[in-house]
């Protein structure tokens, strides 16, 4: 099955304006007992509570008249469990989550579409995508300002991505190169297919869910029309100067020599989201000064320091290297810091009546994950902070466990060095 996905890709690539018109039937029992096979039977389960293994006790009957009921075109997936994740500004972030049967099907139509589109996605974009992660995204950002001229950084925001997804646009641009009827109707199937939030039914007229195995090439193939495409064939031919951009599913910054193409962009951009369905959160949305003349020129004007920017999760900010050089630099931002000493404080909380090796090894657990995400060049002295706040919070817990103080400072130091956390490091260069 992998080898045909494979065909289907390598021919969408060599063949730019193919339109595929019978791939429905790659959805079989072969390629769907691979999906089962790979997905993670850890997930939440849907309204349905069916999990990995309670599927799997019946998985050729079950598979069987999944394939029945999708040659009848009698299959219709179930309302995804609507739960509402907490942000660390005090709103919460909706996450669907899909019964198994449908996941499966999800998952198979990804791989589907992902075959189809990669091929023509371009470099600008980061998210979701195979080979490509966060730290090759902030890469790509780094070069855009240290490498080119760059003057200026559009800092945007769209509100509410996910939720606002218009679905006839969503049909509309899967149709460009696949016009499929059986993929078509069950992406519309899907989309359609409802909530349940506390207990209760909801139509979903708009949107593509969050938690959804297909959502993030959804996501990936709207932002290829309405953005991306048209930056790169629209809007760089008729720019002044230098224009760039980078985006990381639903987050994005945009690189400009010039303030008045970076102002021509933001006015044109603003027309175009509301286009197709989608709208800029003017409050986070900002054109600052940012680069290599930037200190210089708002010095001159009597300013202060160039304004920070932040992207997937850093705060970037304009700095010098040691030889004088202009750099630019970047330190994990206050929210996600303050959001992740809150966390890790709850967690050792609940954990303060374990064994001081079981506490140990689950901490560095979460900071090796931690680390490695953001131990990247510059930033030493956020993780530094990040493991005092665990160092000391832990000092704390541990003496709140008895009605008696458990350890002095000297007491901790000493079970520390036989039990030591994970020192933090810097796993990832920017420049690499």
């Amino acid at each position: 099955m992998e080898t045909k996905l494979a065909r289907i890709s390598q021919l969408s690539s060599e063949h730019p304006e193919m339109v595929f018109t019978s791939i429905g039937h790659l959805i079989n029992k072969e390629l769907l007992k691979e999906c089962h096979k790979e997905m993670d039977g850890k997930k939440a389960v849907g309204i349905d509570g069916i999990t990995k293994e309670d599927y799997e006790v019946n998985l050729e009957e079950n598979l069987d008249e999944l394939i029945r009921k999708m040659k009848k075109k009698a299959y219709k997936p179930k309302p995804a469990k609507r739960v509402e994740i907490p942000k660390e500004n005090g709103k919460t972030r909706p996450l669907s989550i899909s019964c198994y049967e449908d996941k499966l099907v999800q998952e198979a139509l990804r791989r589907i579409l992902e075959a189809v589109f990669e091929p023509h996605f371009y470099e600008e974009m980061m998210g979701f995508r195979p080979g490509r992660n966060c730290h090759m995204a902030l890469r790509r950002l780094n070069g855009m300002l240290e490498r080119e001229k760059t003057n200026w950084v559009l800092d945007a925001d769209i509100k509410g991505f996910f939720d606002h997804l218009d679905h006839e646009w969503i049909v509309k641009f899967i149709e460009s190169r696949i016009k499929d009827p059986t993929i078509i109707r069950l992406v519309r199937r899907m989309l359609k297919a409802g909530i349940m939030r506390d207990f209760r039914y909801e139509e979903t007229e708009e949107g593509a869910g969050q938690g959804s195995d297909c959502s993030p090439v959804i996501a990936n193939i709207y932002m290829h029309y309405v953005l991306i495409w048209w930056f790169r064939e629209k809007v760089q031919p008729v720019m002044r100067g230098y224009a760039g951009l980078v985006v990381y599913a639903d987050d994005f910054v945009g690189c400009f020599q010039y303030k008045s193409d970076a102002e021509i962009f933001y006015e044109h951009l603003k027309r175009r989201m509301k286009y197709f369905g989608l709208e800029l959160e003017e409050s986070k949305t900002r054109l600052i000064e940012f680069g290599r003349f930037a200190e210089s020129n708002r010095k001159d004007r009597g300013k202060g320091r160039p304004e920070t920017f932040t992207f997937l999760g850093f705060t970037h900010y304009c700095s010098h290297g040691r030889t004088g050089k202009f750099r630019v630099k970047r330190k994990t931002s206050k929210k996600k810091l303050a959001k992740k000493s809150k966390e890790i404080n709850a967690t050792i909380r609940d954990m303060r009546f374990l064994r001081i090796n079981q506490i140990v090894k689950k901490l560095n657990e979460i900071l090796t994950g931690y680390y490695h995400y953001y131990g990247i060049t510059d930033n030493s002295r956020s993780l530094n902070s990040f493991n005092n706040v665990v160092w000391f919070r832990l000092f704390y817990w541990l003496n709140r466990r008895s009605q008696r103080r458990s350890y002095t400072k000297e007491g901790y130091k000493e079970l520390m060095r036989q039990f030591p956390l994970v020192r933090p490091r810097i796993y990832v260069s920017i420049y690499g």
